[in-house]
């Protein structure tokens, strides 16, 4: 981890006044944006009936969890750059990125959980579903970290390496997911299953944003490298490639986390007797 991050520290690119705050107001929105989702959720259990209140305080659980770490993330950011003749330069600290790392080592599992606790699958299955998923979670994450530290275009194979091996659990999960919800909807509530057509949606075009913001961020700048900048000599990832990741990952995390978590809210209260009698009728 600590050759991880001194590399992350040596490899940051200058960036414009443009550039630096675009990530630093993303990273602000992400904060709010999590610790608003937390606030709703908790206080959103009452309204669904007791079996579906596990599912909302992990939810809770998990935009809880984010907000801390990209509260951590943008506090490494402001660490990492120092305005200097009308731009911005990475004064030599570390941007800590293992942050992300650590809430995906978190709160991805716990995605897991909640939607197959709003799922109210039997048991025996629950248990199963949930097992081979937070697995091929840690799978996931554990093979797509050494290929996020590799900042140096030149080392791009083994980063397409570290990030194919991580594709491989990374596609089950999503695989998994879709079966397993397209199989559930003729046991769901007729309020619910709209809803849950939705999150198969949701979880496809929310997931699929990460691998593209992976590749964004051992991407060199096309336009360094041709006018043979230092930053392309010294064989730096291109300042539009950290935007991108960042921003990227931003994005997805806010829908992935904030966004499903509210739409677990709305399946979970779609089934509620309390708030669902009146839907069934419909």
């Amino acid at each position: 981890m600590i050759e991880g991050l001194s590399l992350l520290a040596s490899s940051m690119p200058d960036l414009s006044v443009f550039q630096y705050n675009a990530v630093d107001n993303i990273f602000s929105m992400t904060v709010a944006t999590m610790g608003a989702a937390a606030l709703f959720l908790y206080m959103s259990r009452a309204h669904v009936d007791p079996e579906y209140r596990p599912a909302l305080l992990v939810s809770g659980i998990v935009v809880s969890i984010a907000c801390y770490h990209y509260f951590m993330i943008r506090h490494s950011w402001h660490d990492a750059y120092a305005l200097v003749d009308g731009g911005y330069k990475g004064p030599g600290a570390a941007f800590n990125d293992f942050y992300r790392y650590a809430d995906w080592i978190l709160t991805v599992p716990l995605l897991m959980v909640e939607l197959v606790a709003v799922l109210r699958l039997p048991a025996a299955k629950a248990t199963s579903l949930l097992t081979r998923l937070v697995i091929a979670a840690a799978a996931m994450i554990a093979l797509g970290y050494p290929g996020e530290v590799i900042a140096d275009p030149a080392r791009w194979t083994e980063r397409v390496v570290w990030g194919g091996l991580s594709s491989i659990p990374f596609f089950y999960i999503l695989y998994v997911l879709w079966t397993e919800l397209t199989n559930s909807l003729d046991s769901q509530p007729p309020a619910a299953r709209k809803l849950l057509e939705i999150a198969r949606l949701v979880i496809l075009i929310t997931w699929a944003v990460y691998p593209i913001a992976y590749a964004l961020g051992g991407t060199p700048d096309a336009l360094a490298a041709k006018a043979g900048t230092a930053d392309a000599a010294s064989g730096i990832v291109g300042a539009n490639g950290v935007v991108g990741l960042q921003i990227g990952y931003a994005i997805a995390d806010m829908t992935a986390k904030a966004g499903f978590g509210v739409l677990i809210y709305l399946i979970a209260k779609a089934k509620s007797t309390k708030s669902g009698e009146a839907a069934y009728a419909a």
